[in-house]
């Protein structure tokens, strides 16, 4: 699976496929994903995002593309990456989601627009039917873009956190409540 050949887009912006010469740009993308998916949890080290994602440019099967003004090509505004993958016990294939942030900009939306639909159209070209993605609950912008574009809510990721020995009452508790 490659990126769309040439430069794509409206007015104003085009969508390229990544390059090594992205790859700070690309890495501060991924810290924001990072802080907004994971808070204080979050990993922040840039050099260990830009080392990730410099294993996917250009990798078969990889769709890594920036999108950038026409005017300033060479500085990246936003960043989405679709990794084909295949089910193990089926053999299908199938695009996993990782990745799709915009710069604070005025035509953030647009911006995030054109790289979906560019990603879209890659994933179509190289025969891939079926798209997952995962997303933050409270991160709202990025799941009214999937849900703009056709995508719907199919799993539900559930998570407790268990606080350390000796920070609660260390009493276990059935399903409803009492104890047990």
């Amino acid at each position: 699976m490659t990126a769309p050949p040439g430069a794509a887009g409206r007015p104003g912006y085009l969508i390229r496929p990544a390059t090594a010469g992205d790859l700070d740009a690309i890495a501060g993308f991924e810290v924001e994903i990072a802080r907004v998916s994971f808070g204080d949890e979050a990993i922040t080290d840039a050099g260990l995002h830009r080392r990730r994602v410099a294993g996917a440019l250009g990798k078969p099967g990889e769709v890594t593309l920036v999108a950038a003004a026409r005017d300033a090509p060479g500085r990246p505004l936003g960043w989405a990456w679709l990794s084909g993958r295949t089910n193990s016990l089926t053999g299908a294939r199938y695009g996993n989601f990782r990745s799709l942030a915009v710069a604070d900009v005025d035509d953030r939306s647009q911006i995030g627009e054109l790289l979906l639909a560019a990603v879209l159209r890659a994933a179509s070209d190289a025969g891939l039917r079926q798209l997952t993605g995962k997303v933050h609950a409270r991160n709202l912008g990025m799941r009214a873009l999937y849900r703009k574009f056709g995508f719907e809510a199919t799993h539900v990721t559930m998570e407790r956190r268990i606080p350390e020995a000796g920070a609660g009452s260390g009493r276990a508790r059935t399903g409803d409540g009492d104890p047990a």
